[in-house]
């Protein structure tokens, strides 16, 4: 906000301010990625995708991202489980999109340093499956 504050009071406009900032920011957001967080090559995504596929997940269609609804027998059940992946999220630094009613969880994955699927994604997800399967 202060940022925002100070472009106020001076005669910079908006075009001139992103000039200036977004050089910092890129440098900033690439420093901070790590080599799982780029975006998956034609191939791996084609072969990692299939996979993830079989499990129940499925491509949105209007973003690069995945989806996948979980079904739980009750509301702790499901609750267990997300407290079991927001664990995960943390360890990983990659927090999923996710909605919970009762017993049921849907759950979006993306990665959002690099705007779309990554294997961050990929791993998210196998870990998903893996711990739904334990519930």
């Amino acid at each position: 906000m202060s940022w925002l504050m100070f472009s106020l009071r001076t005669s910079i406009t908006w075009p001139q301010l992103n000039r200036l900032m977004l050089p910092a920011l890129s440098r900033s957001c690439s420093s901070k990625m790590s080599s799982d967080s780029h975006w998956l090559s034609p191939a791996d995504r084609d072969q990692l995708v299939t996979e993830l596929r079989a499990t129940g997940w499925m491509e949105v269609e209007d973003r690069d991202a995945i989806f996948k609804e979980l079904h739980f027998k009750t509301f702790n059940q499901a609750f267990g489980f997300m407290s079991r992946v927001a664990l995960q999220a943390e360890k990983m630094n990659h927090h999923p999109e996710w909605f919970n009613v009762y017993n049921k969880v849907q759950i979006t994955l993306t990665t959002h340093d690099c705007g779309g699927l990554s294997k961050r994604d990929i791993k998210m997800a196998k870990f998903i499956d893996k711990i739904a399967l334990a519930v």
